[in-house]
């Protein structure tokens, strides 16, 4: 299952997101299997951040693919301070360091922040030009900021969003994701879980027994059902990991998504873009 950027590259529908990642030494081994058996699985869309236990993600990511760089489709995020001209090649340096690879696939501004976005883009257009990076993208934009990132010169070229969405934040149905699709600019779901909130939801809970499926693998079937949405769970564990790629075989029915939408209703009305 594929999702195709704006650029035409097709990339997979289900990736493996590393937030919290890489910060217990005591889990090293463990996260390491799990990152490998994803990508052996085909959940070669990785997602991690220089933000992410201050480049400690980036570490253990680099480890895991390691000797597997052509397999993947790696993306990272620099901090909105420092998404100018002068801080952003300095950030994405250490990153490729960080992550032992020569160019990211995928590089999103975190959040907006206080540098202008004309120079944001005009930044990632030379790192780019550079060979640094392939595309660029934003995390976290609502659909007034895509828009103003639209209407800024060269800003069309951004080629995802990735921002909070699953069955619990739907906000983003009523504005963002029509704006979206639209422009044919996928949603990168992140926390398809709410940080694990969702796993212990009785309504979901009890729709995933009634059919068959783990509650993670009802919550990642729903969001690999939504036009454009690029899913990005984190899993500690190989379990974990093969239990995600799992949902790819079970997607749900028309009946199924209507009772998710009973159980999980979506947005009546705007709303602020929910962020963790």
């Amino acid at each position: 299952m594929q999702r195709v950027l704006p650029c035409g590259e097709s990339v997979p529908a289900l990736g493996q997101g590393t937030w919290n990642m890489g910060d217990d030494p005591r889990l090293r081994g463990q996260e390491l299997a799990a990152l490998r058996r994803g990508i052996e699985l085909g959940l070669t869309l990785v997602d991690t951040a220089e933000m992410y236990g201050d480049g400690r993600s980036e570490l253990l990511v680099g480890e895991a693919i390691a000797g597997l760089r052509d397999q993947v489709f790696l993306v990272s995020k620099v901090y909105p301070h420092n998404a100018s001209r002068r801080a952003m090649p300095q950030s994405c340096d250490a990153s490729l360091k960080r992550l032992g690879v020569d160019v990211i696939d995928l590089y999103l501004l975190h959040w907006p922040g206080s540098v202008p976005l004309a120079e944001t883009v005009e930044a990632f257009e030379a790192l780019r030009r550079a060979g640094k990076i392939r595309h660029w993208g934003v995390s976290n934009f609502d659909a007034r900021a895509m828009h103003k990132l639209w209407k800024t010169a060269g800003g069309a070229a951004a080629q995802a969003n990735q921002v909070l969405y699953n069955l619990g934040e739907r906000g983003i149905e009523w504005d963002l994701l029509p704006a979206q699709r639209e422009r044919g600019v996928p949603v990168m779901a992140y926390s398809p879980f709410d940080q694990g909130r969702l796993l212990a939801s009785r309504p979901l809970k009890t729709f995933a027994g009634n059919h068959g499926m783990t509650p993670g693998q009802a919550a990642t079937a729903w969001l690999l059902a939504q036009d454009s949405v690029i899913a990005i769970p984190k899993a500690g564990s190989p379990q974990r990991v093969e239990e995600n790629a799992a949902a790819r075989a079970r997607p749900l029915t028309q009946p199924e998504l209507e009772e998710l939408d009973r159980l999980f209703a979506p947005p009546s009305g705007a709303s602020p873009l929910a962020m963790l």
